[in-house]
């Protein structure tokens, strides 16, 4: 429909509410058509888009294989071009691939002659002889969705279906996965939403000790949770999304943002998995039972931490990136220690990872890529700095209830900040050094508490007098 990407979000955060129905259409709107929209000729825009837009045809993307789910590189599916060169002969396997028990084109990536510099994408149609696919999977959750097996026997792919360039499937297989990782983001948003909505009109129903259970303190305080993690979830989300409409050219600024991607993919999974469980602890045993709605969310959303890339391979690519832009002098990691900490708390856990990043980086000059407790450590400071300055702006501009969304989650983000950075200052200095960064470390995170009870309490409040999530 040519609409912009802010408007794409909001589909996909109106579609969440049913895990299995968002596996079909995000894999095949996303993962499954970009591909082509992005990469494809002109050629193969015409002859496939049409189809893909009106679900004539329904896109899959089949990258992951038994031996090579995160390590995509590590790939086997080879191709082979023919000896007259009119088509390319492919075999191998591909494994979890989404929408594949109906899919009708594939996106499969191999690696040309097996040769590592020639992993490429190609665009494969279920008719080609040779392609079968296998039973589907038994899942814990999404189980409406379609899981599948992918088999190449000696398919003749016609070269004008080679996807890109050769030697570029990665270029192609990673920027899919930033923008997969960003709709992740509203995807999880819809979700939350959806739950904490069921969970306040239960709250109001179940009666114990005489009344209901919204009037006690512990469920408030699980209620307000659950929608300051839903808050700071869509706040970073369209942040990102808006970032990357300015840009102008969403792949380029898909990009350009992949960092952020990998924030909004592992913040929201997580946010996410924080709301469904809290979700079925406020059911009770009712909430472990398949009648009720949160049952079935909470297997729905473990898939979302290994979607798109497991949350530790976002983790360490984030902290990747980051260390290529301190490479490249982009990105200043040493600052004035002396000089006082702000009163923004967002600045602080800033100063305070970007100090972590250069001691850790001092420790381990030639070999920080090797070190995946610190990478990921690094990553969660970063990613934490991150939405508790996005969630401080929006907040700025929406005033009332939100300023208490604010207070309470600058405050909790913080403490995992510190808690994360002293992880990596213990392990990166010793002595007097150490001495010194922990010094620092506690100037930069001392904040004045606030009544949390309190803030969580109006917010609570306000949601069940509502019986929706407030913003």
């Amino acid at each position: 429909m040519e609409m912009d990407l802010i408007s794409a979000m909001v589909v996909a955060e109106g579609l969440s509410k049913d895990g299995s129905y968002s596996g079909w259409h995000g894999a095949h709107a996303g993962i499954g058509t970009l591909p082509v929209l992005l990469f494809g000729t002109e050629a193969q825009k015409q002859k496939y888009l049409p189809r893909l837009c009106s679900a004539e045809l329904v896109g899959a993307y089949a990258l992951t294989e038994p031996h090579a789910g995160s390590d995509s590189l590590a790939a086997k599916t080879r191709a082979d071009l023919s000896a007259d060169g009119t088509h390319y002969v492919l075999n191998g396997s591909k494994m979890w691939i989404t929408n594949a028990g109906k899919a009708d084109l594939f996106t499969v990536f191999a690696k040309i002659d097996g040769a590592k510099d020639k992993f490429t994408a190609f665009l494969v149609e279920r008719s080609f002889a040779g392609v079968s696919v296998g039973a589907e999977e038994k899942k814990m959750g999404i189980k409406g969705s379609s899981t599948c097996a992918v088999y190449f026997d000696n398919v003749q792919v016609p070269v004008e279906n080679l996807l890109g360039e050769i030697g570029r499937g990665h270029i192609i297989a990673f920027n899919i996965l930033n923008i997969g990782r960003l709709k992740l983001g509203p995807f999880a948003v819809g979700g939350s939403k959806n739950v904490l909505q069921a969970c306040l009109k239960y709250a109001k129903e179940r009666e114990a000790f005489g009344g209901p259970i919204a009037r006690f303190g512990v469920i408030q305080h699980k209620l307000a949770e659950m929608a300051i993690q839903t808050f700071a979830t869509e706040t970073i989300s369209y942040r990102v999304a808006g970032d990357v409409e300015k840009f102008g050219d969403h792949l380029k600024g898909a990009e350009e943002f992949a960092i952020e991607c990998s924030y909004v993919k592992v913040f929201a999974s997580e946010a996410l998995d924080y709301v469904v469980d809290e979700g079925v602890q406020i059911h009770g045993g009712y909430g472990y039972h398949q009648d009720y709605a949160v049952e079935r969310a909470y297997r729905d959303s473990r898939i979302n931490r290994i979607f798109e890339g497991t949350n530790e391979i976002n983790r360490l690519l984030a902290t990747g990136m980051l260390l290529k832009r301190v490479q490249r002098g982009q990105l200043r990691v040493s600052f004035d220690p002396l000089a006082p900490p702000s009163a923004d708390l967002a600045d602080n856990a800033k100063r305070i990872t970007l100090c972590a990043l250069g001691i850790a980086y001092q420790k381990h000059p030639t070999d920080l890529d090797q070190q995946q407790e610190i990478l990921s450590a690094l990553a969660d400071c970063a990613m934490q700095a991150y939405a508790m300055e996005s969630v401080a702006l929006r907040c700025g501009r929406l005033g009332g209830l939100a300023n208490d969304v604010r207070d309470v989650f600058l405050r909790d983000a913080m403490a995992k900040v510190e808690a994360q950075a002293r992880e990596v200052m213990a392990a990166c200095s010793e002595g007097d050094t150490l001495r010194t960064n922990m010094a620092l470390l506690r100037r930069l995170a001392k904040f004045e508490p606030i009544n949390a009870i309190a803030a969580r309490r109006r917010l609570a409040a306000r949601m069940l007098e509502t019986g929706r999530y407030l913003f």
